[in-house]
């Protein structure tokens, strides 16, 4: 249990902190998953993340969270010091991605209110067998007899001097990233970590578990430690390193007299000589300590050093260190209700906007509205900026998503027995955060199907004369304000005749219609209904009916659709189209009838005025124009909603061309009212029934206006 630790703001720091650190792990460990061995790189940075975790979980008093994090530490710790031959990659990069889980679905509990209650015993067990074979050893009995190791308790600030022989003296500085939050919880943290080699420890200042604003001194004038231990500095470094946290790590070997006296005692501080010659500082550097690393550039406080000149008497003043302007950026974590919040007051203020520039008051003939309308400009000009600049706020790459899905890939093909290769096209495209929460069940259900149903065994594959390597491709782009997802696959692909007879056993056929008049795409979209499931069998990953509906069902809650395209032997692709964002876009407002409809600009590529002599009428009632040599049908919106009092003659209407994944339509509207910015809402469930509409929104007289999609009217 965490105690007292576990309150506030500081569990929402070590939960934001390691879902970070995590999800660089499992980037590391995706991106050579196919590799023979992780480059040392890798394993320096899978070490420390291990070792960060470790420590922040001790200070919190989750002991199982510790437990397996510093079993996996000392794993990468043998591989870094050792290098040892042989190692079973994928097994090692199973056990990683194994330990990774563990502690995602523990900080989920976290999340959530709950306890890290988890038993991390077998999976100790299963990681302690693995060093030991790694070791040489048989991995039979490793980890029979685990015992928990017994932590100090977090209240003991002090270790008391024991006596022992070959005692080495240190005085050890850290400097914090000036943008880290609660620094004195990450100081306790590496004295937590010291206290296993120290025979005595001191640090300044001393109160940082029961003093706050410590943390404001350690960030502004570094964290200092008097260490009495057996071990080498090799080793202390070992224990605390420069991470995401730590800018610099000093680390100084005293006598113990020095040691004695203290932090501020005069002639406690360190001795920089400027008059010896580089090679004479080096030389006597090296002959101390072959290990001693470079002293690296850290703001230094009065009273760290003295400089020793040769004429007595003339003190020398040693210039700080300034930092660099524009060497990094600062970043602060803000909760995203908050920032749904400010996007929500954002959309109102543009919805009272266009109340007040749109207001009938402003249309009395002959006002003079030069100063409103210069004001009203320059209020649009700051309200567009706003937006952008929250905008660009809410929207994060799809990378992270992405290499979740490629981390079920790796677990499916291990337990399937299936040999896949993952690959990201587009990963890097962005995406509001509400829009990513919204689609990761659906992608992952997805992945799962093209892995289960849609990969062939490997005997299936080679009797069908495939490669034996079959491959799953995840892509976005990004086209006309929308995301366009697919999930593809190179495996069998959907088997029409045996949806069809699933299809007329559960009933779904349209009584009177021949099946052969259901278009391909028609009858793939049955699998996306509750309960449909073709699978006779019911494994771990599917054959219970359900999945493709909870895609189409999460789709739909964001305006989004699926598609889905089959080729038989060849594979499947799973397209899933999404608006890019669920807040504000720029849009047409055009008028049919007694009715207003909203359009993306990023849809519309013209307005024409066209003669009834354009038109081509087809004998089944469909209409097309001919513009500059192109045909182009036509949806004339008033017919197709079946409206009242719309403009039947093309010649007193508007043409507007829209076009949408390299498909053309004109839609036939009564009139253009404008380009405005338009604040997307939810349309009622009976209303998204309704073949081409996609939301609506308020104008500025207070009506409402239908948003139309333009690819679901091309259909």
């Amino acid at each position: 249990m965490a105690g007292d630790f576990n309150t506030g703001d500081m569990l929402s720091v070590y939960l934001f902190e390691n879902q970070q650190l995590l999800e660089n792990l499992q980037d590391i460990v995706m991106e050579q998953k196919d590799a023979d061995y992780f480059d040392d790189d890798s394993i320096n940075e899978i070490f420390r993340t291990m070792h960060t975790i470790k420590g922040s979980s001790g200070i919190m008093m989750f002991d199982e969270i510790t437990r397996v994090a510093h079993k996996l530490e000392d794993i990468f710790y043998y591989l870094r010091e050792s290098h040892p031959d042989n190692v079973p990659h994928v097994e090692l990069v199973a056990h990683v991605l194994d330990v990774a889980s563990f502690i995602s679905d523990e900080m989920d509990k976290l999340s959530d209110g709950g306890d890290a209650d988890g038993d991390a015993s077998s999976l100790v067990d299963e990681l302690d067998r693995f060093l030991d074979t790694i070791k040489g050893g048989k991995g039979a009995s490793a980890g029979k007899n685990e015992k928990k190791e017994a932590e100090p308790a977090a209240q003991q600030f002090y270790i008391a001097p024991e006596p022992g022989s070959n005692l080495h003296f240190y005085k050890i500085y850290l400097t914090y990233n000036p943008d880290i939050q609660m620094a004195n919880m990450h100081a306790y943290k590496t004295v937590f970590a010291l206290k296993k080699i120290a025979d005595d420890i001191l640090y300044s200042p001393d109160d940082i578990l029961t003093n706050e604003d410590s943390s404001e001194e350690i960030v502004k004038d570094g964290f200092k430690i008097l260490l009495r231990t057996s071990a080498t500095e090799a080793a202390i470094r070992d224990v605390v390193q420069i991470g995401y946290e730590l800018t610099a790590v000093d680390i100084y070997e005293c006598s113990a007299k020095e040691y004695q006296m203290g932090f501020d005692a005069e002639g406690s501080e360190i001795v920089i000589d400027l008059d010896s010659s580089v090679a004479e500082i080096e030389a006597r550097a090296d002959a101390k300590q072959e290990d001693r690393q470079e002293l690296p550039k850290k703001k230094y406080v009065p009273g760290d050093f003295v400089i020793a000149a040769k004429e007595p008497g003339k003190a020398k003043n040693l210039a700080k260190d300034k930092p660099k302007k524009g060497e990094k950026a600062s970043f602060i974590s803000v909760d995203i209700a908050k920032m749904d919040q400010l996007m929500d007051l954002i959309g109102e203020l543009v919805i009272s906007q266009s109340v007040v520039l749109q207001n009938p008051d402003l249309k009395v003939p002959g006002l003079n509205l030069d100063n409103f309308n210069k004001a009203a400009g320059q209020m649009k000009k700051i309200s567009t900026d706003l937006q952008n600049v929250i905008m660009s706020m809410r929207m994060v790459p799809l990378t992270n998503t992405f290499q979740k899905m490629n981390r079920i890939v790796f677990d499916m093909s291990r337990k399937l027995d299936k040999d896949v290769g993952f690959e990201m096209i587009g990963d890097t495209t962005e995406v509001d955060k509400n829009i990513i929460e919204h689609i990761s069940d659906p992608l992952m259900h997805l992945v799962r199907n093209s892995m289960d149903h849609g990969i062939e065994s490997k005997e299936e594959r080679k009797a069908a004369g495939k490669k034996e390597k079959a491959k799953v491709t995840l892509e976005a782009k990004t086209e006309s304000g929308k995301v366009w997802i697919s999930v593809s696959d190179n495996g069998k692909g959907l088997d029409r005749d045996k949806i069809m007879a699933k299809a007329r056993q559960q009933g779904l056929l349209e009584p009177g219609r021949p099946e052969s008049s259901y278009s391909d795409k028609e009858v793939y979209q049955f699998i996306t209904l509750p309960g449909f499931s073709t699978n006779q069998n019911v494994t771990e990953y599917s054959g219970r009916g359900v999945g493709m509906d909870v895609v189409v069902s999460n789709l739909q809650k964001i305006g989004g659709s699926l598609e889905i395209d089959s080729v038989p032997g060849e594979g499947s692709v799973m397209n899933l189209k999404i608006p890019l964002t669920l807040a504000i876009i720029d849009g047409i407002v055009m008028e049919t009838g007694p009715s207003a409809f909203v359009i993306e600009t990023g849809a519309v590529r013209e307005f024409v005025h066209v003669d009834e002599s354009m038109m081509i009428h087809e004998p089944d009632g469909a209409e097309s124009v001919m513009i500059r040599g192109e045909c182009y049908p036509v949806i004339r919106l008033g017919e197709y909603y079946s409206l009242d009092h719309f403009e039947q003659s093309v010649e007193d209407g508007m043409m507007v061309i829209v076009e949408v994944d390299k498909r053309v339509v004109c839609l036939f509207v009564d009139r253009l009212l404008g380009k405005q910015e338009i604040v997307v809402k939810p349309i009622p469930d009976y209303i998204r029934k309704v073949k081409g509409l996609s939301g609506c929104t308020q104008l500025g007289d207070g009506s409402i206006a239908l948003i139309l999609d333009a690819a679901g009217l091309m259909g």
